[in-house]
């Protein structure tokens, strides 16, 4: 599985970068403006900004919702790096947008994706990467963890390629559980990859490992 991060904070991607196991980053005009960073033209430096740390795929997100203004803006995304994806959203001209970039070579990332029948209409336009929000379908009372396990259904029943991407990973479990139920991607906060690090037998045996070691010195 692919550990994204879900961030425009540059110093939690260093560190993410500096463990040796990101492979991409995911943000959004949210996670932007949490960071002081507005405008147009300096969005699009901070989008390459981010191209410049990491190594694998920078998920870009367009602001229009018509045809050609998602055509418009993801082709200038597009543009910035080639590590960006064009992040659009799960609407009617979203599709459209998708099926335009797909035949331009241009990689995509379908946002917003809350049902399995919105995933295979991504897969079918040729969606590099559909985002299903787990933690949000989790915090109206629905199972977002089953969503991953019925778009994994689908796309093996068909031999899609498109990537399933859980987005909106709030926690560890949510990684391990996504890990589980075969999810080709997560994306969450940096708490949730460092929390795969944690284990109290290991604090407890490195803690005894490191007293027998100065008895005997």
């Amino acid at each position: 599985m692919k550990f994204f991060i879900d961030t425009a904070n540059l110093d939690q991607i260093k560190e993410a970068q500096d463990l040796g196991i990101l492979d991409g980053v995911t943000t959004n005009p949210s996670l932007m403006a949490k960071e002081g960073i507005t405008g147009r033209d300096n969005i699009l430096k901070h989008y390459v900004a981010i191209c410049n740390i990491v190594d694998g795929d920078v998920s870009a997100e367009v602001i229009a919702t018509d045809f050609e203004g998602m055509v418009k803006e993801g082709e200038e995304l597009a543009g910035l790096h080639e590590q960006i994806v064009v992040k659009v959203p799960m609407i009617k001209e979203g599709i459209k947008a998708i099926k335009y970039f797909t035949d331009q070579g241009i990689r995509t990332n379908c946002t917003l994706v809350f049902s399995s029948g919105q995933a295979l209409l991504a897969a079918k336009a040729g969606a590099t990467y559909v985002s299903p929000f787990i933690g949000r379908l989790d915090d109206i009372s629905t199972d977002g963890l089953n969503l991953i396990a019925e778009i994994r259904m689908i796309y093996d029943n068909y031999g899609f390629d498109t990537e399933i991407l859980a987005a909106s990973v709030r926690h560890t479990m949510h990684v391990i559980d996504c890990a589980k139920l075969g999810a080709d991607v997560m994306t969450g906060p940096l708490s949730s990859i460092l929390g795969l690090l944690k284990h109290p037998l290991t604090d407890i045996g490195l803690e005894q490992f490191l007293a027998d070691y100065k008895k005997g010195n």
